[in-house]
């Protein structure tokens, strides 16, 4: 059973790949949309004097102490006794909640167009959150039972821990204690070996862990804003372990980190890569097909590898993977989406054409800001106002483990949110083809998490119909991470499944069968049947055209 700090750590790992990070929010945008309620305001004065008055009547009511107000039971912030029992604090919520409930109130009374209106929430929501009482030292009373508590230390503390995120962090607050962690001690431990190295990636075989494995071997493909060890962190949660342990001979991609000098990385690069990648398994496996899976922004490659295998006739790719990834975004597949602008794409791509890459540190300012409460606020209370280490948290420490993006590769993801290549109607080219993944008939399984805001479920339930081939759909009962992150014996698992697949997810959603298990038991089932028969394991990584190199986890993982 997770603790609150694991809950809050995955929420706050879950801000991985939407395009807003890649992006970023323009200050005109924010300033924009401030006009944009004033103008609704001025049109429209009837709401906002309804609502202005509502606010003032419950702030009388809070003076004399009749109010009702109360927060949501699920809002962690305000479960210390004070603020029900103290006059002052309860004072102090209830007029904090006021102006919530009535601006939220005006903006949905106001009659705006449902684009603006998302705006305007997430703007006020971004005001709001950081006007919290509980955001400030004397107005949380945990912070300030801590501190006569600890006579004092909490306050020196928490300004240590604020002067070593501005001198260390950025300004922003630590997420995580990382020093329990070690990348090749306690996680991405799986025995196995670099066998292929190339500029821009290494490929780890993992030893076998049976007698038998299957002959065609699946190579996984990681997202490039994260490092490959998600799927290989604590051996209770990782992917790696469960795949050996089921006889498939399991390969992954470790993208190298990139600097500046790798600014012409591009997809087409990429995609380049995974052909040797792919030659390299075959070749130590003697298997003239193998299987491949993708993740986040690693699926979109993995998708237009597949696509420009089928231009060329190349059959390599025997089935595929797509988890929690998005091919064919919208602006309105979250509210957050409805900030990105074609102006603001412009600006982000010349923002890392200038640096030659956009830096992880970047990427995660970026999202942090997209859900502050989580990421930002939440560490602010406890780094500096209690005084308290984040916790340690393995997951956390992956999320902040950061990469950087190419350039081009960065430019590449902002074209394919501009010009949606993956539909059948787009006639895009790429690499000399034009993208068509209905060209792709190999049999698919995706999976999505139902409360994904980084990856919504409907926008991946969309990549089923412009593919060519049997796809078997799957809905997790968690958000983005969690989605991979569930191995079999968790109490709370659960998935939903629908053979059928109708143009609009909603009715996939209503007719879907609920299963309590983790999804990786079918995709198990699934994968096994397409993975041909078993044969004796071999007794060593690699051959004698690809020796080992080095341990797993590699070298690039370290960059």
């Amino acid at each position: 059973m997770p603790d609150k700090s694991e809950k809050i750590g995955v929420k706050a790992a879950e801000t991985t790949t939407a395009v807003n990070g890649l992006v970023g929010f323009r200050r005109s945008e924010i300033i924009k949309s401030f006009g944009l309620m004033a103008g609704y305001a001025a049109k429209q004065p009837k709401p906002f004097a309804k609502h202005l008055v509502k606010y003032a009547s419950e702030m009388v009511d809070i003076a004399r102490g009749t109010s009702d107000l109360a927060p949501e039971k699920r809002d962690r912030r305000f479960k210390d006794e004070s603020w029900q029992k103290n006059p002052l604090y309860k004072r102090a919520m209830q007029s904090w909640l006021a102006m919530q409930q009535e601006l939220n109130g005006w903006i949905s009374d106001s009659r705006m167009h449902p684009a603006d209106q998302a705006r305007a929430k997430f703007v006020t929501d971004l005001i709001v959150d950081a006007m919290a009482p509980t955001n400030t030292l004397l107005g949380n009373p945990t912070a300030m039972k801590m501190l006569v508590h600890t006579k004092g230390q909490s306050l020196v503390k928490g300004l240590q821990n604020a002067y070593n995120d501005l001198t260390k962090n950025g300004g922003m607050p630590s997420q995580v204690d990382g020093r329990p962690f070690k990348v090749g001690e306690n996680l991405a431990v799986s025995p196995g070996a670099v066998v292929f190295q190339n500029e821009m990636l290494e490929v780890i075989q993992y030893k076998p862990q049976t007698d038998s494995v299957y002959k065609t071997p699946l190579m996984i493909i990681p997202p490039q804003i994260n490092k490959f060890y998600a799927t290989d962190l604590a051996p209770d949660k990782s992917m790696i372990r469960f795949l050996t342990k089921m006889g498939y001979q399991a390969f992954a991609v470790s993208w190298r980190n990139p600097t500046r000098q790798h600014a012409h990385w591009g997809l087409e690069q990429y995609v380049e890569a995974l052909f040797e990648a792919s030659d390299a398994v075959r070749k130590i496996t003697k298997s003239p097909r193998i299987n491949v899976t993708g993740a986040c922004s690693g699926g979109i490659t993995l998708a237009l590898f597949l696509s420009e295998l089928a231009a060329r006739g190349d059959n390599r790719i025997n089935c595929y993977t797509l988890m929690v990834s998005v091919l064919d975004g919208k602006k309105v597949d979250s509210d957050v989406g409805l900030f990105v602008t074609d102006a603001g794409i412009e600006q982000a791509r010349k923002h890392s054409r200038k640096k030659g890459i956009l830096a992880g540190e970047e990427l995660g300012r970026a999202f942090a800001w997209m859900r502050p409460n989580d990421l930002i606020w939440n560490y602010v209370v406890n780094n500096y106002l209690l005084g308290q280490d984040p916790p340690p948290f393995d997951v956390l420490y992956w999320n902040n483990d950061t990469t950087n993006l190419p350039a081009q590769l960065h430019s590449d993801y902002l074209d394919i949110f501009q010009d949606r290549r993956f539909r059948k109607d787009k006639n895009v080219v790429f690499m000399d083809h034009i993208v068509d993944l209905e060209a792709v008939t190999q049999d698919g399984f995706m999976v999505a998490g139902i409360t994904d805001h980084i990856t919504p479920w409907m926008a991946c339930y969309r990549n089923i119909r412009l593919f060519g081939g049997e796809i078997d759909f799957v809905l997790s009962n968690s958000g983005h991470l969690q989605s991979l992150l569930n191995p079999p014996g968790n109490p709370k698992a659960q998935y939903f499944t629908n053979s059928n697949h109708p143009p609009r997810a909603t009715k996939w959603l209503e007719a879907a069968e609920s299963v309590n298990e983790s999804w990786w038991l079918r995709w198990n089932e699934w994968l096994a049947i397409r993975s041909g028969e078993r044969k004796p394991a071999p007794k060593s990584l690699g051959n004698k055209a690809f020796p080992p190199l080095s341990q797993a986890p590699g070298e690039y993982v370290f960059t």
